[in-house]
Formats: C-alpha cells, structure tokens, sequence
C-alpha cells in the first residue's frame, strides 16, 4: 500500500500596485497560477503573507513607487527565511525600469519580469526553483497581448477588459510609454468576444481599458473605431453597464459623445484628465490641447448627458508652474465642476523628459496642493449634496464600504460611479450579524435583502464630499430590489466555497465564476531560453 502522503497545492497571492490596468494584469498573473495548479491563499493567509508563492505588481508612475516595493520586500525577507521553498515574484512596470537593480537590491528575489511578458511568470517561477536562482527576463516589446492568458477575475459581477496597451503619447512627465511601449489595439471581434463571455458568466458591468482609450483603432486608420466600439460592445445582450477608462482630451472626438449619448448601457460618467488648468504648463508637459478645448468637452458632454460625473487628475507643482498658473488651474477646476478629482503633487521621474528640470520648492508645491484639495473638496460636496432626493440605481458590491457592518448598511455604486452607502430595511438591517449561515445564500432568499451584483432603486438622503447615503429605505420611501444574474453568479460562487453546492460546469468559455477564463483566442508562445 502507497504511504506516500498527497502534498496539498501550493498557494498563492497577487499583490497590485497602482492602476486599474495593473488590477486587470494581476487577474491574468492569477489565472497562469491557478492554470498551473496552485490556489489563492485564504485572505487571512494572503494579508499575512503566508503564500507559498507571493508575486507583487508594481507601478513607476509616482516617486514613492519603489519605497512601497522595497519595504514589501523587506517585511518579507524574513518570513522567506522561516518559509523553505516561498517563491517571491515581482511584476509590473516597475520591474520593467528597474530590472536585475531589483536582485541587487533584494536578493531574496525569485522571479523579476516586466509588462511586455506577463506569459512568462510560471516558466520564470518553476525555472527559479529547479535552478535554485533568481531568474530575471524583460522583454522590450509586447510577447503575448495579456487577455489572450487566462484569467482569474476577482469579482463575477463587473469585469476589466482592455482594449489597448501602451501609449503613443510623450507627455513630459509619465514614464509609461516607455514601460508599456507604443499603443498596441486588440482587434474589435475579440474585445466583443471577451464581453460577451464575461456576460455570459455572470457579469453586469465591464469597463474598457487602455491608456488612452479613445485613440483606439489608430492601428488599423478608422478614427471612430472607438464609438463603434462603445455601440457595439453596449448592445451585448445582458450588459447592463458599460464603462472605459482612460481618455485623453486631445482626441476625445463628438462620435464618442454622441455614443455614450444614445447608447442606453454606456454609464454617466466620464474621467477626463486635466493635469493643469493652465496653458502654459500643458504646452510644457506636451498634453496636446489647451483648456478652452478641455471645457469644451466638458460642455457637450453634459449637453448630452446632463447627468454624468465627471472626474479628472490634476498635478500641481509642475516644473516652471507659476503662481499665475496654479490660479488658472484653480479656476479651470471651479468652472469644470468634477464631481471627484485625483490630485496628486508633481513626482519627477528618471528617464522622462521633465525630470531634467529644476523642481519648485517643495513649501510652494505643498501649499498649492492644499488650496486645490480644499477647493475640490468644496466642490465635490456641494456637487454630491446636489443628488440629495434623486433616485439613483446601485449596482451592491463587496468591499466597497469599510464601515458597512457597523452601519448596517451595504455599499455600491451608482450609474454615474458615484459611491453609494444604502441602508436596508429595519427588518433586515441586523441579519447574518451574530454569524451563522449567510441570509444572502439562502434558497428561500427574503425579496429585500440584495446579493452583490444585484440592483437597488434607492433615494439620496445625504451627500458628502466622497460618498453618498440612501437611508430612504428607513424612512418609508423609495427601496426596490432586482434581482440580476450577476447576483446569482456570486451566490452560486459562495455556495460553492462554503460548500453548499458543487461547481457548475458548461461547455462554453467558462466553468464556475471566480476560477480562470479561458476565452478560445489565440495564444502565442515565446522560447524562453
């Protein structure tokens, strides 16, 4: 009789840095994972960095970037050493600048691999630990477009599809294009294939990603890929919302506007980057239009849309910014009234141009970044008290609310992306709450009580500056529940996990929400020497 004892799997944990794209890549790092046997670490494990395998998605826009990867690594030198045969990897766009720096640097290390070949992580991670070495490999051009790779999407609700990678713009300041090298376009059948099977699985919600989402279809000459893209995609048959993420200004063009306008599934809600109100410092960062055309945009999509968000990134600070810019950036701000700005203090990066020039003082950065912030926030709640009795639809999601046990209420967000905290009915507000069997999981489900992924018609009683509250529901007024497939998806998943029900299995691109997405597309692979 074999006495061999059965090794459990190996785990997992994907730690992201930075942006919505590096969100969407870190599914993909996940999905190679699970395609080679290992599973999630719990979260209790992950957040404790109790992993077998620990991979860390890094970004390079902001200065600070690589303090936040160097101290990660240095919290987990040591549990490296109390944990024989831990992997450490780490990804992204800062591994692609840095490269063996990162080894030299931490040389606990395992595995460093860059943007251009995500394809790469499990041949790099199984190599290291059959050579007993640090394995780096950067390629320097795009090896496997990344949603040709399997996927683990973390939500079966609302999905990332990217439609683009890297960027043919030369903004002094970014350091992407030269990480993400030059814009690259899916062809459109593909993208409308993920979609459709992304809905097929479950979810509601997809947003559209790219580093400059509307100069889509530059490879291939049509001007109005884009809008066609919009149109098409939102026609998808159970897609109920459909977003992207992010424009530029310089070639945001009246057939997007128009699409957004008349196609029912594209949301309210647009993020348009600014980076400086004033002309001046746009001709200095090379952003290729001025701030009469960014108002402009801002003008015809509210004619269209007269109820769409609008939010922006702003940097204060940059080199050569004067006293008369940072006003102009000020009232460009108060004119444009963004429901929500990312304001951020200008963080000058090695190999971009503007990184030769001579930095403000960092008192006159500080003290300009305080007067923006308070002027948004003023704006950002005088836009959000506005909402107060509107009836807004919220898409309910998990994590959203931090404080939603506490509160008794649940978190989501509305069609214009606005945060929303509701309550539940009083009935229902202290359920599940002593533990036990989750109610949202019952078969006999009480019709009040929404699943993440289902759709709730509530009323705003109150705006602040980063949220808002519906408590109509406490106060006998407007609380409808609908019932959408997407909640049913994310039941079906958390049965399963608790053990209530087995995986459904189908023979389309899919098996059970939650676990890798094969999409039937093309996938070309590299000799990796």
């Amino acid at each position: 009789m074999d006495q061999t004892a059965v090794q459990p799997p190996r785990t997992y944990a994907v730690r992201t840095l930075g942006c919505q794209m590096n969100v969407h890549d870190s599914e993909h790092m996940a999905g190679m994972l699970e395609e080679q046997g290992l599973v999630p670490a719990s979260p209790e494990d992950a957040a404790a960095d109790r992993a077998d395998v620990i991979v860390i998605n890094t970004c390079a826009v902001r200065e600070n970037a690589a303090d936040r990867l160097y101290g990660n690594l240095g919290r987990l030198a040591g549990l490296k050493r109390e944990r024989p045969g831990m992997q450490i990897a780490v990804g992204g766009c800062l591994a692609q600048k840095d490269r063996s720096t990162i080894i030299e640097r931490a040389p606990w290390v395992d595995v460093v691999f860059g943007t251009h070949n995500l394809d790469a992580l499990p041949v790099l991670l199984e190599r290291a630990r059959h050579n007993a070495q640090a394995e780096v490999e950067i390629a320097e051009s795009l090896q496997v477009f990344p949603s040709t790779l399997p996927t683990r999407r973390e939500s079966v609700y609302a999905g990332w599809v990217s439609i683009s990678v890297g960027c043919n713009n030369t903004c002094t300041f970014c350091i992407v294009p030269h990480l993400r090298g030059k814009e690259r376009d899916r062809r459109p059948g593909e993208i409308l294939a993920e979609v459709a099977a992304l809905v097929a699985d479950g979810a509601i919600e997809v947003t559209l990603l790219g580093q400059n989402v509307n100069s889509y279809g530059v490879e291939f000459g049509d001007r109005q890929a884009f809008s066609k893209l919009l149109r098409a995609a939102g026609a998808i048959e159970g897609l109920e919302r459909l977003r992207f993420t992010s424009p530029h200004p310089a070639s945001f063009t009246d057939d997007v506007i128009e699409a957004m306008a008349s196609t029912p599934t594209v949301m309210p809600q647009l993020h348009m980057p600014l980076q400086s109100g004033s002309d001046q410092v746009l001709r200095a960062m090379r952003r290729s239009y001025r701030s009469t055309k960014f108002l402009g945009i801002l003008e015809r999509v509210r004619a269209a849309m007269p109820h769409a968000a609008i939010t922006t990134d702003i940097i204060v600070g940059f080199p050569g910014e004067t006293d008369e810019d940072f006003e102009a950036t000020l009232r460009v701000v108060e004119e444009a009234r963004f429901s929500s700005a990312f304001t951020f203090q200008y963080s000058p990066r090695p190999g971009t141009p503007a990184f030769e020039l001579e930095p403000l003082p960092k008192a006159v950065v500080q003290e300009r970044y305080e007067r923006l912030v308070e002027l948004q926030e003023r704006i950002s709640l005088e836009e959000n008290r506005a909402q107060v009795g509107r009836t807004v639809e919220v898409l309910v999601a998990e994590g959203e609310g931090r404080k939603d046990g506490e509160s008794r209420r649940v978190s989501g967000r509305a069609a214009d992306n606005r945060l929303v905290h509701l309550a539940l009915p009083a009935r229902l507000a202290g359920l599940g709450a002593e533990g036990g069997a989750d109610p949202r999981l019952a078969e006999a489900l009480d019709p009040e009580l929404p699943r993440p992924g289902d759709l709730v018609e509530v009323e705003v009683t109150y705006g602040a500056p980063h949220h808002l509250v519906a408590d109509s529901a406490l106060q006998g007024r407007t609380y409808r529940v609908r019932r959408t497939r997407a909640g049913d998806a994310w039941a079906q998943r958390e049965r399963v996990k608790a053990g209530l029900a087995q995986e459904e299995h189908s023979h389309g691109p899919t098996a059970v929400p939650g676990v890798p997405v094969p999409l039937g597309l093309p996938v070309v692979r590299t000799a990796l020497a």
